[in-house]
C-alpha cells in the first residue's frame, strides 16, 4: 500500500527541495509501532528539516514533522494494540528519524504517550511541541514557587505557537500575562488569549549596560533568547523564574551573574525532547484540564501536506502565527 508524504532530498550540489510524494510500508524506519497519522502541526524545528535542515537532518531522503497524533495500526510492543490513539513530540523524531509529515509512520513504542483524555488527535497536534514547551514552562515556573497575584508574567515571542499556548495558559489559571511582540498587528490576537499588556519587542530587545533595572516580572516564559533574554533577566522581580525555550533570536546570551546574585533570579532550561515519559504524561492531563479548547480553537490554521514547503519557509521568516494543525489526510 502506498501513501502520501512530505519528503526532502538533497541534490549533488548540497540544495534540498521537499514536495509530497508517494511512499510505500517497506520504506518506513524500524521499530515496532505502526502508526496511521491524522494530524501534525508546525514548529521551528520542522522549518529547518523542510529547508537546508539546520544540522537537525542526518540523512537524506527525509520525512520531516517532529510531532503527530494517530491511530496505531500495527504493533509488536505489549504497551500499545491496534485501534489504540497515540501522540508522539520530541525524541529526534522528525529530524533524523523519519516523521509525521506523512500519513503513516514506524517508531518505537518508548516515544509514544496515549492520547490525553478529553482531546482529540487534532487537539493534540494543535497543542503539539510548542504547547507541550508551553506547560512544561508553566510547571517549572509553579514547581519553583510562581503564584498568581504577584505580579505581571512576561511571554517573549507572545504570538507563536509556545508564546499564543503559553499566553492562554497562564491566563486561564489567574495569571496576569505581559506578551512580548515585534507584530503590532496581533495585538488583539493575544488579548483575545487572555493577554492584558502588550509589550513591543523594541521595548526590551537591546542590551543594557545596566544589569539591574526596575523588579517588574513575578515571571517569564521566554522564546526568544539572545539579547532579550539578556535584558529581561534584569528586570525579573526579587527570587523569581525565567523558563527558556527557545534561541528565536539567537543562542548567545550576553549577560551578567548579577541577577543571579543579587536577585536570587532562576534560569530554568526547560527540554522538551527527551523528556521522561511520566512528565510527559502529566503535562498532557495539565494541558487537558488549563488550556481552554475555545482559545486553542482559536489559535488554529488549518493546513495540507502541500502547505508544508511554503509554511516551512513562512515559520523561519517569523511569519506564522498560532499553531498549524496539518491534516496529513487532507
Amino acid at each position: 500500500m502506498s501513501f502520501s508524504a512530505v519528503v526532502v532530498r538533497k541534490n549533488e550540489e548540497g540544495k534540498t527541495s521537499a514536495g509530497v510524494e508517494q511512499l510505500s510500508d517497506d520504506q518506513l524506519p524500524d521499530g515496532d509501532v505502526t502508526i496511521a497519522v491524522e494530524y501534525s502541526t508546525l514548529n521551528y524545528k520542522d522549518g529547518l528539516c523542510l529547508g537546508p535542515g539546520g544540522g537537525l537532518v542526518r540523512n537524506y531522503p527525509h520525512v520531516p514533522g517532529i510531532d503527530f497524533a494517530g491511530t496505531v495500526e500495527a504493533s509488536q510492543s505489549d504497551k500499545y494494540k491496534p485501534g489504540d490513539k497515540v501522540v508522539l513530540t520530541g525524541w529526534h523524531v522528525g529530524e533524523s528519524w523519519w516523521g509525521g509529515y506523512a500519513q503513516k509512520a514506524r517508531v518505537k513504542s518508548e516515544w509514544l504517550v496515549p492520547l490525553p483524555d478529553g482531546l482529540s488527535t487534532k487537539d493534540a497536534m494543535a497543542v503539539g511541541t510548542a504547547g507541550f514547551t508551553a506547560m512544561l514552562a508553566t510547571m517549572a515556573l509553579e514547581d519553583h514557587g510562581l503564584k498568581p497575584g504577584e505580579g505581571p508574567v512576561l511571554v517573549t515571542g507572545a504570538a507563536g505557537g509556545v508564546g499564543s499556548v503559553a499566553t492562554a495558559i497562564l491566563s486561564n489559571l489567574g495569571y496576569e500575562v505581559a506578551g512580548v511582540t515585534g507584530r503590532p498587528e496581533t495585538a488583539d490576537y493575544l488579548k483575545s488569549l487572555g493577554a492584558t499588556q502588550i509589550v513591543a519587542r523594541d521595548e526590551i530587545n537591546e542590551t543594557t549596560k545596566r544589569p539591574l533595572e526596575s523588579e517588574t516580572w513575578a515571571g517569564c516564559i521566554d522564546a526568544v533568547g539572545g539579547a532579550m533574554l539578556a535584558r529581561l533577566l534584569g528586570q525579573m522581580k526579587y527570587g523569581t523564574s525565567v523558563a527558556a525555550v527557545g534561541l528565536a533570536g539567537g543562542a548567545a546570551l550576553p549577560a551578567t551573574v548579577i541577577p543571579f546574585l543579587l536577585r536570587g533570579v532562576n534560569l530554568l532550561g526547560i527540554d522538551s525532547v527527551r523528556r521522561p515519559y511520566d512528565d510527559r504524561v502529566r503535562a498532557g492531563q495539565r494541558v487537558a484540564t488549563d488550556l481552554p479548547m475555545d482559545k486553542l480553537n482559536q489559535m488554529i490554521v488549518p493546513a495540507t501536506l502541500d502547505d508544508l514547503p511554503q509554511l516551512g519557509k513562512d515559520i523561519l521568516a517569523g511569519n506564522v502565527r498560532g499553531r498549524v494543525v496539518v491534516d496529513v489526510n487532507g
